[in-house]
């Protein structure tokens, strides 16, 4: 289970805080959509929980282990795909993955294995050995992709993971999401292609002005006769708090 704990975040002396107070539960074997406007939040509660900025209050729980007091603990536990392709574009594809093994402790064979299964899924077992800052805008996706998924982590974090991808690349990758919540772990979802989060989350939380206005299953929300679209938009116009 994922817990968000009354999380807070400011940024320098402003008045407004970027995060106020947000709590999201999250169980095992779910795809979760995190879904906001630009500025509403979604990147400031997503670098909270992978450990990359510090919460001002509050607290992030993976299991049994505290983000504050147990935060390698809980790095372990995560494998993030962010939105800017965050990699040392100087290592070759093989090198960076190895880099990222030797992160998380992979022996050698497990490693292999995964490297080779992953690259040859998203068809770059041809560029392995090619410098990162040769390949395109959607061949840096599917490295941070595989970085990500490397250690078999028990949540899976997504920042706008489908930008760049060729139909194929983004099917497997949709697939990939769905095997690794059936296997109970967590994935955590944020994007702005509202129809792809419709069809393939369980749930989903939507964020405006740093808090969460919105927690509900995609099913409630299919009774209300509503599109996911349709329901965001209406609700980001009004910000008030509410269940789907």
């Amino acid at each position: 289970m994922l817990n968000i704990i009354n999380v807070s975040k400011t940024y320098g002396k402003s008045a407004v805080k970027a995060v106020d107070n947000v709590s999201l539960e999250i169980d095992d074997g779910e795809v979760f959509g995190f879904l906001g406007p630009n500025g509403a939040g979604k990147s400031t509660i997503i670098k909270m929980l992978c450990g990359v900025l510090p919460p001002d209050s509050g607290d992030i729980r993976i299991d049994d282990y505290y983000l504050k007091s147990n935060p390698l603990e809980v790095k372990k536990l995560i494998g993030y795909v962010p939105d800017n392709h965050a990699v040392y574009e100087k290592l070759t594809g093989m090198e960076y993955l190895n880099f990222i093994a030797d992160v998380f402790n992979m022996p050698q064979n497990l490693r292999e294995e995964k490297i080779k299964y992953y690259l040859d899924k998203f068809t770059l077992t041809d560029a392995a050995n090619n410098q990162i800052s040769t390949y395109s805008h959607g061949m840096k996706q599917k490295i941070c992709v595989i970085a990500a998924l490397i250690h078999s982590p028990k949540v899976w974090v997504l920042d706008e993971p489908l930008l760049g991808l060729d139909p194929q690349s983004a099917f497997n990758l949709k697939e990939m999401m769905r095997e690794h919540a059936a296997q109970k772990n967590i994935v955590f979802f944020s994007s702005h292609v509202l129809d792809v989060v419709e069809k393939l989350c369980d749930r989903i939380a939507i964020i405006d002005k740093g808090k969460i206005i919105a927690v509900g299953t995609l099913k409630d929300l299919q009774k209300q006769g509503s599109t996911l679209e349709q329901y965001f938009l209406a609700l980001t116009n009004t910000s008030n708090t509410q269940k789907v």
